[in-house]
């Protein structure tokens, strides 16, 4: 039976559009979605992936059509019909990838701002007039490790980043969490209860604000489950807001090559209900406080940043490995930078 050009066209159209749909939303490329940010972000992943799979469908049907519907005949050795361009044509595969890219833009954009990422306190790129404090210098003209035990925002500064999504500003105060990013290891300064970790706890269902700064050169915070990253910078704050949705186990990862040892740069963000958390800052309340009278006590300047913390690493939940890549790029400097 002979179909018309357009009925086939038309069945064509609609088989593309089906399978675009479902596997736009049935990809299984994304990792579980573990906060509330992380729903707008699939959403526009998932809408690129239709969007893109009904390109690849058509692109490489009418490939394959063309290949063998206009193949060379056996023994045909004449040219083909001369062919100067057709312009509808062309307009319309210029006028379709234009609207495209114009309706992923404004649907990021509208994510971006739904994730906090308009708020006027932490997008902005304000340069602190001062050094940061964890890069002061000691007086033998090295840097103090002192920066590695607490990480404040510098007062008066506007912070890089994502700050709070919009209708969220006065939900309470969020739970923040100083993050100091060095080679090769994370760690966590709770300002509110004195707490440092070299894992991140927070409780299931609150707002939480980190406040991201780099001790060396530049790292990435990267929480894939929370399809949220940002930049560590030495020297500047950069802010980053998040609402974790499910209990859990998330690693956290550097996202940023920042030397050798750039893969092993790994620990964990352990999501709990509020009971846990609590009981969790209760047990490390009084070990984190000895911890930082103990570091007071000595003086870090000609130490490497693994043997100012071998004394408090189990504390901090820093292992023994991570530990070693400290000492190694303490050490060996030329290999890092």
């Amino acid at each position: 039976m002979n179909i018309p050009s357009q009925i086939s066209t038309l069945i064509a159209g609609i088989f593309i559009t089906l399978i675009s749909l479902w596997y736009g939303q049935n990809h299984g490329l994304l990792p579980v979605a573990a906060s509330s940010e992380a729903g707008d972000v699939d959403g526009l992943f998932n809408l690129m992936m239709t969007i893109s799979t009904g390109l690849f469908l058509l692109i490489q049907g009418a490939l394959i059509l063309i290949v063998i519907k206009f193949r060379r005949q056996k023994n045909d050795q004449t040219d083909g019909p001369s062919t100067h361009g057709n312009i509808p044509l062309e307009m319309l595969w210029t006028a379709i990838p234009t609207v495209i890219v114009f309706v992923l833009a404004v649907y990021s954009f509208e994510v971006y701002n739904s994730m906090g990422g308009l708020d006027p306190m932490a997008s902005h790129d304000h340069h602190r007039q001062e050094i940061a404090h964890n890069h002061q210098m000691s007086p033998s003209g090295q840097q103090g490790n002192e920066s590695l035990i607490a990480m404040a925002p510098g007062q008066g500064t506007v912070a890089l980043g994502i700050g709070a999504p919009p209708g969220q500003e006065g939900q309470g105060e969020p739970l923040e969490v100083n993050v100091a990013g060095m080679q090769y290891a994370w760690i966590f300064t709770y300002p509110q209860t004195g707490v440092m970790s070299g894992e991140m706890h927070v409780p299931v269902g609150q707002p939480v604000k980190l406040n991201i700064e780099a001790n060396d050169v530049i790292h990435a915070f990267w929480l894939p489950e929370f399809r949220i990253k940002q930049d560590a910078i030495p020297g500047r704050i950069s802010q980053l807001g998040f609402t974790a949705t499910k209990v859990g186990d998330y690693p956290i990862i550097c996202a940023e090559l920042c030397g050798s040892y750039h893969g092993g740069m790994k620990t964990r963000l352990i999501v709990e209900t509020p009971e846990e958390y609590q009981a969790w800052v209760q047990e490390n309340q009084f070990a984190s406080a000895d911890t930082m009278e103990k570091a007071v006590a000595v003086n870090p300047t000609t130490m490497s940043e693994g043997e100012f913390l071998a004394p408090y690493a189990s504390e901090m939940g820093i292992d023994s490995q991570t530990l070693q890549h400290l000492d190694h790029s303490h050490h060996h400097p030329g290999i890092i930078q």
